[in-house]
C-alpha cells in the first residue's frame, strides 16, 4: 500500500491524498488494501478504491448505482460504469464525493 501511493505522480498526487483523506475522515477504522492492484478501502459492508491514471484519480465502487445523485449534479465530471474520473484540474466537489462514498460503503446492494 505504502508503495502505491509513493509511487503517485507528482503532478496527481494532492489529489489522491485528498481523496484519501476524504475516505478516512469518513471512515477512520476502513481496513485499507491493494485489491487489483489498487488501494481498496473496506469497512461496514462495502468498500471503495482510488488508482490514479494518466490525467488525473479515479474513484471506484461496485456500481452504477452509487453514482446517480453524483452523476446529475456533476455532468461535467466524467464517469464509468461505477467510477468517478477526476482530472487533475477539475473542481473537487467534496460533499458530494462524500455521498458516493457513504452508498458504496454503506449500501453495496443498492
Amino acid at each position: 500500500m505504502t508503495r502505491y501511493i509513493e509511487a503517485v505522480p507528482e503532478d496527481r498526487k494532492p489529489l489522491f491524498e485528498r481523496l484519501h483523506a476524504l475516505i478516512l475522515s469518513l471512515y477512520p477504522d476502513a481496513e485499507v488494501v491493494l485489491s487489483y492492484g489498487v488501494p481498496t478501502y473496506r469497512a461496514k459492508t462495502g468498500w471503495v478504491a482510488l488508482g490514479y491514471r494518466k490525467d488525473g484519480v479515479s474513484l471506484y465502487t461496485c456500481g452504477a448505482h452509487h453514482l446517480a445523485a453524483f452523476k446529475a449534479k456533476h455532468p461535467k465530471i466524467k464517469t464509468g460504469t461505477g467510477c468517478i474520473n477526476l482530472r487533475t484540474g477539475d473542481p473537487v466537489p467534496a460533499a458530494a464525493l462524500k455521498q458516493v462514498i457513504r452508498h458504496a460503503i454503506e449500501h453495496l446492494k443498492g
